[in-house]
């Protein structure tokens, strides 16, 4: 591992200041100590964010929440709050890794976890997203839990984060602190397909911190679910997953939020899906012509055209049960 320097941040202000063009921000250092010991990422400086008084959970004036960046996933998951009005971001919270590192993982670190995809994590790979121009060996080889939407020639890998996913059905407004002052992204928006940049992850600029994550008011998110298929029942990434919202009175759908996640670059917002079902009858007949609708735009590789009918099927299954509910 290469040397690097450490430095102590008490306000995000600070830590913005100190960070330098070869510096990182520590949280709970869940993903970034592990690629530090892969040698995939070496900063040159540490930035530690820990001190920074940014882990309450407050609601806001509109009736949303604002989730501190430094606060536990753990926490996050286990809020009254969250799981009243928001259940699918507390269920995508509690799927997304064990206990252990659900007590240390940070909001704003999960929102900012790299790929889990082999070639990245092995330096003796090539790896556009590692090094630029290198190549994209997972086309050609290891692909079957990689992208099937919006995936590019220079990267097939996919978001690994399960929270993102609930974040971006809900449309949820990350803020930052940036060099220039503070700023607010929303998702999607904060995630950017791998296009010709893939080593790219995020529309966020050098030395730009999370500071906190507003939910939005939106009262049907109640009737709210996130279901995840993993290749074993333990603690895995998603192969597909769904998080949905719906909306029902009389029989026909008059709102929704769906996002899908093990399937691309980025947590994947349905819009083709909810235009779909807003307005329909709230049928497996129509949820079934919604997914079909998102999914026409799916480009499989050879060993991943499963993950196009399981989605399907899962968005379905998801959606019939919150009609249920």
């Amino acid at each position: 591992m290469r040397p690097f320097s450490y430095e102590r941040a008490s306000t995000a202000r600070a830590a913005v200041d100190a960070a330098g063009a070869d510096s990182m921000y520590l949280g709970g250092g869940t993903n970034l100590v592990d690629l530090m010991r892969l040698g995939v990422v070496s900063p040159g400086a540490l930035v530690d964010v820990t001190r920074i008084a940014a882990d309450a959970i407050e609601e806001t004036p509109g009736g949303g929440l604002r989730v501190g960046a430094a606060v536990r996933n753990g926490d996050l998951a286990a809020h009254p709050l969250v799981r009243r009005r928001y259940p699918m971001l507390a269920q995508a919270v509690l799927s997304g890794a064990s206990g252990q590192i659900r007590n240390m993982a940070t909001v704003g670190g999960n929102l900012l976890q790299r790929t889990r995809c082999s070639y990245f994590q092995d330096v003796t790979k090539p790896c556009n997203k590692r090094s630029p121009g290198s190549g994209c060996p997972a086309r050609a080889g290891d692909h079957r839990n990689l992208a099937i939407l919006g995936h590019s020639e220079s990267c097939v890998a996919t978001h690994p984060s399960d929270m993102a996913v609930a974040l971006a059905a809900l449309g949820a407004v990350v803020h930052v602190e940036g060099r220039e002052g503070p700023k607010s992204v929303p998702m999607p928006g904060l995630h950017r397909l791998p296009g010709d940049e893939p080593e790219r992850d995020t529309v966020l600029e050098p030395g730009d911190l999370i500071t906190a994550v507003e939910l939005p008011a939106l009262p049907f998110a109640a009737r709210s679910r996130y279901r995840k298929v993993r290749d074993r029942a333990s603690f895995s990434f998603a192969v597909v997953s769904v998080a949905a919202a719906l909306e029902v009175s009389g029989g026909v759908v008059r709102d929704c939020r769906v996002a899908l996640g093990g399937v691309a670059h980025v947590p994947w917002r349905a819009e083709a899906a909810e235009a779909a079902l807003r307005g329909a009858p709230a049928t497996e007949a129509e949820f079934a012509r919604a997914a079909d609708a998102e999914l026409t735009r799916a480009r499989p590789l050879p060993l991943n055209g499963f993950k196009v009918p399981l989605a399907r099927n899962v968005l379905i299954r998801v959606l019939a049960d919150l009609v249920e509910m």
